[in-house]
């Protein structure tokens, strides 16, 4: 097992080194590049299905690479833990990461700099994979910032362009949005340092075990100290209020990459970080930080749903809806329901990679155009991504059967279950705008009257092999959420137990069915407003508006 650790984790970074080579020495680029950056990231997504298994079936493996840092009596030993919440991460990521790869391969075909950006990609899931199977705080911090360099590289990718004219945004270059999500998020880490340094001041190790297991012989000052300090950095890197604005920015870089960004390894990094130090946030001393940070996350789902219900760009609602869903998981991971938190997240994952990268092929379709008021009735000339989209959607408005809904649902209840009655109202009524918005961007784009063909687009959609490569997202989309049972029988075996009373046992059918008929309203509403005939209606209103 201990070889498969190292595959899952250096894979990735083979797949790097071999695109920088060919960066350096091919004249432009050559398809082998991301062929075999590709392929590298499906050995690394094979490892670590196998440890998932082997996780699951005979238990964590641990292995210490070698002894990093000795000086005196400081020892920080570079060691890996594949238990059941990293290799959680590991599946999601390497998946979700395989897929972006295959679909980057048509989506930068004729970038000059192909070579170049597949060596930052595969880099930047091996930063991650170094943050997740890290066994102690030191690795995960080397991950956590090798995740912020390679994120800065890869938004601001093309930072020849020039600032885009947008009514709705005051123009940002590629370069002035990497720029601002780094030190945005330098800032951030500087509170997690603080608290790593504090964790070794006071218990001598950083190692995890050890940590966890002497947290409650700590004064309270100090737990609160080093709970704050640490959700000060996650705060950063998952985008949480007021250090959130540079997430919607980001979308400068290429489409890929916002889809890696936002499903699968940058913005789940903060969430990953509060679930795996739990030991420490499931104390009574810091029970107020945890209450604020349920409070904060559902600020911030609701904040960000409201803001995505009047966007026009098609990438910027996509990355509002990924603010808002980082706040219920912050919320349920706030209120003591890690596991919970942890199964939305993987959810999230692949419903959220298919519907970035379904508005990718809107977007390569129509000349990197973004304004949704400028499509329209793209759904025969794009229908593998409008099917996508629509599922997408689906799982995102958490309806039944869906991924989203087994996932969100739970979190709406663990709120009604905790008495928490204003965070339980503000996460239902975020659900119904969920739903609103992500039908307002699928009835804008692919229904009512083909807007493009006035400004000369003849949109057609991706590559065959990109939509069969989209395709595992779909199914997970739809079926992860049956997955449940077992999954919370899995994980926690790691993670504490969340039980429902059984005051909220009887009642859960009615606030799920509560939920639902929301969001079917909301969607309904949508449709009336911008879908049909309720099209004709917005286009007389807009016109009232701009006379």
């Amino acid at each position: 097992m201990e070889s498969l650790v190292y595959i899952a984790l250096f894979a990735p970074f083979v797949g790097s080194m071999f695109a920088g080579l060919f960066f350096g020495n091919a004249p432009r680029k050559s398809h082998l590049t991301g062929i075999v950056a590709s392929a590298l990231i499906f050995v690394a997504f094979v490892a670590s299905a196998t440890l998932a298994y082997h996780v699951a079936t005979v238990g964590a493996v641990h292995v210490k690479m070698m002894d990093w840092i000795v000086i005196g009596d400081l020892s920080i030993p570079f060691g890996f833990l594949v238990d059941e919440v990293s290799v959680t991460m590991m599946v999601v990521v390497t998946l979700v990461s395989t897929i972006v790869h295959i679909y980057a391969t048509g989506y930068m075909d004729h970038d000059k700099a192909y070579n170049r950006f597949f060596s930052y990609l595969s880099a930047f899931v091996f930063a991650m994979m170094i943050l997740i199977m890290s066994d102690n705080f030191a690795g995960l911090f080397i991950g956590w910032e090798g995740v912020g360099v390679c994120s800065w590289l890869l938004v601001g990718f093309w930072y020849h362009k020039e600032d885009r004219p947008f009514e709705e945004n005051p123009s940002i270059s590629p370069s002035w949005a990497a720029n601002e999500a780094f030190i945005m998020n330098r800032v951030a880490d500087l509170g997690m340092l603080v608290g790593i340094f504090l964790i070794y001041w006071n218990i001598g190790s950083l190692q995890y075990d050890v940590v966890f297991e002497a947290m409650p012989n700590l004064a309270d000052g100090i737990l609160v100290a080093i709970a704050i300090a640490l959700f000060i950095g996650a705060m950063g890197k998952s985008a949480q209020f007021p250090l959130h604005t540079w997430l919607t920015d980001a979308m400068e870089g290429p489409t890929p990459v916002s889809a890696l960004i936002h499903a699968a390894t940058m913005v789940t990094a903060g969430v990953f970080l509060v679930i795996r130090a739990n030991p420490l946030y499931s104390l009574e001393a810091v029970s107020g930080v945890s209450m604020f940070i349920a409070i904060l996350g559902t600020f911030v789902a609701f904040y960000a749903a409201t803001m995505a219900l009047i966007a026009r760009d098609i990438k910027r609602i996509v990355a509002l809806s990924t603010l808002s869903q980082l706040g219920y998981m912050f919320a349920a991971a706030g209120l003591g329901a890690y596991w919970i938190a942890l199964f939305h997240l993987a959810a999230h994952a692949f419903f959220k990679a298919l519907l970035f990268l379904g508005a990718g092929n809107v977007m390569h379709a129509m000349n990197d155009e973004l304004d949704i008021f400028k499509m329209g009735g793209m759904k025969t000339a794009m229908r593998g991504s409008y099917i996508y989209m629509g599922i997408a959607s689906f799982a995102l408005a958490g309806l039944p059967f869906m991924a989203g809904f087994y996932s969100k649902d739970a979190i709406i209840e663990t709120a009604f279950n905790e008495g928490t009655f204003l965070i339980w109202i503000m996460l239902v009524i975020t659900a119904g705008m969920t739903a609103f918005y992500s039908f307002r961007q699928v009835f804008f784009t692919f229904h009512g009257e083909k807007r493009y063909e006035a400004l000369g687009f003849h949109p057609h959609d991706m590559y065959k092999y990109v939509l069969v490569a989209m395709a595992p997202l779909a199914i997970l989309a739809i079926s992860f959420g049956w997955t449940k049972g077992w999954y919370e029988e899995f994980i926690t075996r790691n993670l504490p137990a969340y039980t429902m009373s059984d005051a909220t046992h009887h009642l859960a059918i009615y606030l799920a069915a509560l939920v639902v008929i929301i969001a079917l309203g909301a969607i309904f509403l949508a449709w009336k407003k911008y879908g049909g005939e309720g099209e004709k209606a917005w286009k007389r209103d807009e016109k009232l508006e701009n006379s």
